[in-house]
């Protein structure tokens, strides 16, 4: 299969296509295009004509398209469609694609879409699924999923199956429960297939299965299926009951927006925001971290003025400084960030004194080479070897307390449950590019 690539042509063939409403040339070029590319099409429409596209294609499409637009696009076409409409649209998904739809229309409106369900069993899952919060295994759950008693033999267990799997889209795993409903294990589909028809579950089924709470945080499920390759994880109350079950593709969209978010951070932006979004909320997402830039570098400048007499009678001490606090800073992100990868991957193991010392270690092995490189560059440039001593110096106890820093910054945030990921931006630079400033010129007026 070719993958599909949006062009200006493309697009504008399609707006000429709904502006004639040729709905059956439009239905004709949409056919073979899988949904996810007809929502990266009908994201880059204007409301009314991204309306018209989900309202002439069948629902057992157009739901897909939804869960894949952008949300303020899929709120805009919400909002034109009927309460009968949405619905349509909901019968067509899994309870956790569809429960997520419902959670973004307006509150006014949520019990005449809910009431317009044809499947009551299907909406009064969604409805189970709301009262979830949103960033836990219950907000992340579906309850499509296939399940046999550990009571029943073989031949009602496989008789209850192909009913079940009518409504599951993919079946992962096969779950064994107890008469309370309390998950108990797996089958093996091998084990079922080559099995006697009145061998009982409970003799062939595999008690060892993992699991999580409905209370777990996405994150550490995203650990959990990463760690044993898992394509589903069941979801149980606290009581042990099997109430849902989560799946890889919920996970990859959990790891994707906290990379995002990870990211964003670590540029120094402080809310979740894109390109296309508004200036207002643009700079409010960005002038946080300005600002505390801004402030880093009036302290800097602060710093400097106390030391006005060794800048004096060494001036050339100020051609080096930009140098010094650049190094500073670049350090402390490498090091903070390999700190925040292992944190996110949960690769970080022993203490943190350990960690600090090789830290230490290795900054120092780093600033020594370079500050080697350093030291004939400044010789030859100033012609003074005091002063490119100084500096060298400066270089290597820079580096190493910009180690320190990165290191023990998110380690610290981490355990009193900050997000690690404010370490690898500009707080760590800017506290660098400060301390890095004050042990720079401390050494030059000690040697100088």
């Amino acid at each position: 299969m070719t993958p599909f690539k949006l062009t200006d042509e493309f697009l504008q063939h399609i707006e000429a296509l709904i502006s004639n409403q040729k709905d059956t040339d439009i239905q004709l070029l949409l056919e073979e295009i899988h949904y996810a590319d007809i929502a990266e099409i009908v994201n880059e429409l204007n409301t009314d004509d991204a309306t018209y596209i989900i309202k002439l294609l069948e629902s057992d499409k157009t739901s897909d398209i939804l869960t894949e637009l952008d949300e303020d696009v899929r709120e805009s076409i919400l909002g034109n469609l009927s309460t009968k409409e949405i619905a349509d649209e909901l019968n067509e998904l899994d309870t956790d694609d569809a429960a997520d739809i419902v959670a973004e229309l307006p509150q006014n409106i949520v019990k005449e879409v809910i009431s317009e369900l044809e499947d009551r069993e299907h909406a009064k899952d969604i409805v189970d699924l709301l009262r979830y919060d949103e960033y836990s295994a219950g907000g992340l759950m579906a309850k499509e999923l296939v399940k046999v008693n550990v009571n029943w033999n073989v031949l009602t267990c496989v008789k209850e199956m192909r009913a079940q799997a009518e409504n599951v889209t993919r079946v992962h795993s096969i779950y064994v429960v107890d008469d309370e409903e309390k998950l108990k294990g797996r089958l093996s589909l091998k084990d079922l297939l080559t099995t006697s028809t009145k061998t009982h579950i409970k003799d062939v089924y595999i008690p060892k299965v993992d699991s999580v709470s409905v209370n777990e945080k996405p994150e550490e499920i995203a650990k959990i299926m990463s760690r044993y390759d898992l394509e589903a994880i069941p979801v149980v109350d606290e009581i042990g009951r099997l109430v849902g079950r989560i799946t890889i593709d919920d996970i990859v969209d959990v790891i994707k927006d906290e990379a995002d978010k990870d990211y964003q951070m670590a540029a120094g932006i402080s809310q979740d925001v894109e390109a296309d979004d508004s200036i207002l909320d643009l700079t409010k997402a960005r002038l946080p971290w300005l600002i505390l830039g801004l402030f880093g570098g009036v302290g800097s400048a602060t710093i400097m003025g106390t030391f006005e007499g060794v800048i004096k009678g060494h001036i050339s001490l100020l051609l080096f400084t930009p140098l010094i606090a650049a190094m500073a800073g670049n350090v402390g992100v490498q090091s903070s960030a390999i700190v925040v990868q292992g944190i996110a991957n949960d690769d970080l193991k022993g203490s943190m004194v350990n960690r600090l010392i090789k830290e230490i270690l290795l900054s120092a092995l780093n600033g020594t080479i370079l500050a080697i490189i350093l030291f004939c560059f400044a010789w030859l440039m100033e012609g003074d070897v005091k002063m490119a001593f100084a500096i060298s110096i400066s270089l290597i106890a820079v580096i190493i307390v910009a180690g320190i820093i990165g290191t023990f910054v998110p380690i610290f945030l981490h355990k009193r449950g900050i997000d690690p990921a404010i370490a690898t931006g500009p707080f760590i630079t800017t506290s660098n590019d400060i301390f890095g400033i004050i042990i720079y010129f401390s050494i030059a007026k000690l040697f100088l």
